[in-house]
């Protein structure tokens, strides 16, 4: 395995009284940064009683988020590793037999389908690739940026049905039925892997971590000193500011919104969340910020409330339980089950 790219490390910041020439043995506090992982930053912060330990949990989840950001990968191969480029790349040829964990992930996205009544869709691969591709060539050569055809798009819409993904829990396989059809899961990968991850964590007798993947944050347990952890919510349109902070306790927070992945053509930027009914990026709220117990449900969650009239979305969030804030485009902040902390 490479060594991972690390662009901070704080170590041995104390969480109570310092002691002169070191680090006190009561729980401290150490951050490392990644930016090798899921093509984001991901930063780790824990509570360790030394930097050995510290340094072995940090290499312990960094381990499992390559793993995962492996097995999820949609773009390139991995040697000898079945992923997800390897499903797509078998479509209507064979069943693949993959990872207990790729396994689970698409497990968690025909649920995640039902649960948010098809805004999240992981058999929306070819759909997304058209945009992909589009959005890859226009930041590349802003002069000839153009948005992809309409015609290819509803064409490739054609082969988004979630029931020609078919998994065989016993046999431990995948295969997609459409030859045409292709996997995405970029609503929902990084959240179901912080959540593996965090859950790992936890069974290695992790009790204090704040794991952020690339703005999605899982939080395990408590502070050491058993305050919450403290999360803003990003302004969208000042990255500066913040909407508001909330607490978490063994919960995790995901946004989502068009302000950080786009491009732009004719003077209008089009970012990289697209609507299943209109094909196009969608244009009903500014921004939404989930929180739920479950990081792969925030993360799900996030997306499909994007992907809807603010009304419908928050009916949609008070059937299953989810707590959001979203940024309107009138300025209104509106709050559903979710209170900023003083």
């Amino acid at each position: 395995m490479l060594a991972p790219r690390i662009l901070a490390v704080v170590l041995c910041t104390a969480l109570l009284l310092p002691v002169a020439g070191g680090c006190t043995e009561a729980p401290q506090r150490y951050e490392m940064t990644y930016l090798s992982l899921f093509d984001t930053v991901v930063t780790i912060v824990l509570y360790a009683e030394g930097e050995t330990e510290a340094q072995e949990m940090f290499r312990a989840v960094y381990d499992d988020l390559a793993r995962y950001d492996a097995l999820f990968d949609i773009y390139e191969e991995h040697e000898g590793t079945a992923n997800l480029k390897t499903v797509n790349d078998n479509a209507g040829k064979a069943p693949v037999a993959v990872e207990p964990e790729l396994l689970s992930l698409l497990l968690f996205g025909k649920e995640v389908y039902a649960l948010t009544d098809g805004r999240v869709n992981i058999a929306f691969g070819s759909v997304l690739t058209l945009w992909h591709d589009a959005r890859t060539a226009g930041i590349a050569d802003p002069d000839s940026a153009a948005l992809p055809e309409r015609a290819a798009l509803e064409q490739a819409a054609a082969h988004t049905d979630i029931e020609a993904v078919v998994l065989d829990e016993d046999a431990g396989t995948v295969y997609l039925a459409d030859p045409e059809l292709r996997l995405d899961v970029g609503a929902i990968g990084k959240g179901f892997a912080a959540q593996l991850a965090c859950d790992n964590a936890r069974e290695r007798g992790v009790t204090s971590m704040l794991l952020n993947l690339g703005g999605n944050v899982c939080a395990l347990g408590t502070r050491a000193d058993g305050k919450p952890w403290r999360i803003d919510v990003q302004d969208p349109d000042d990255a500066s500011a913040a909407l508001g902070t909330v607490e978490l306790v063994d919960a995790s927070l995901v946004t989502s919104g068009g302000y950080q992945r786009y491009y732009t053509v004719d003077g209008a930027a089009y970012h990289h969340i697209i609507d299943p009914d209109t094909l196009m990026p969608a244009d009903y709220v500014k921004a939404v910020t989930v929180t739920h117990a479950d990081s792969g449900l925030a993360d799900a969650f996030s997306t499909a409330l994007f992907n809807l009239p603010y009304e419908q979305g928050r009916a949609l969030a008070q059937r299953n339980g989810v707590s959001a804030v979203w940024e309107l485009y009138d300025g209104k902040i509106e709050w559903l089950s979710l209170v900023p902390a003083e």
